[in-house]
């Protein structure tokens, strides 16, 4: 019977991974993985994007989407910073710059831009995501994270995520 079972369980991944979006990624020359976002990048600091770094986006991709939160915001998940409509052929976001021709939504904080890390209490973790899209997104240029979420769906075919700590000093 192990053998059996053994052999459904590999086919069943098999079947789940087909269906899955790979992964790609996005690091930051600033600050490592799960590590401390610098002061610079924030609120208490010039409130600059760090340098973004993409590898592994599929051939196929037509676009790429950029969104930047925080779930441990004290009313539920905060976006940052939403960019989509990147180029995939983007491998590297300059510090305090988004790509060219990219489109900037809105924020959670009102505004079309990048709006760094600025926890009320506490430490917060700050997610960094890239989506790569088998599609480029019509939608207007004051979108917000939901609209951008729902024209998303069905067409990621890729994924990462940097995730990084930020608390007031």
């Amino acid at each position: 019977m192990k053998p059996i079972w053994f052999a459904v369980a590999i086919f069943a991944v098999g079947i789940f991974n087909m269906n899955a979006a790979s992964s790609i990624s996005i690091t930051s020359p600033a600050f490592p993985a799960g590590s401390d976002i610098p002061a610079k990048f924030t609120c208490n600091g010039t409130n600059v994007s760090p340098e973004l770094q993409i590898s592994g986006v599929p051939n196929e991709a037509k676009s790429l989407v950029l969104i930047v939160d925080d779930p441990d915001a004290p009313r539920g998940l905060f976006t940052h910073w939403i960019v989509w409509n990147i180029d995939p052929k983007t491998t590297q976001m300059a510090e305090n710059s988004a790509p060219a021709g990219a489109v900037q939504g809105t924020s959670d904080f009102g505004k079309r831009n990048y709006g760094g890390p600025c926890p009320p209490s506490g430490t917060h973790r700050y997610f960094f995501k890239i989506f790569a899209l088998d599609t480029k997104l019509d939608l207007k240029l004051s979108a917000r994270r939901a609209e951008l979420d729902a024209a998303m769906r069905g067409h990621i075919l890729a994924q990462g995520e940097l995730m990084a700590r930020y608390s007031h000093k």
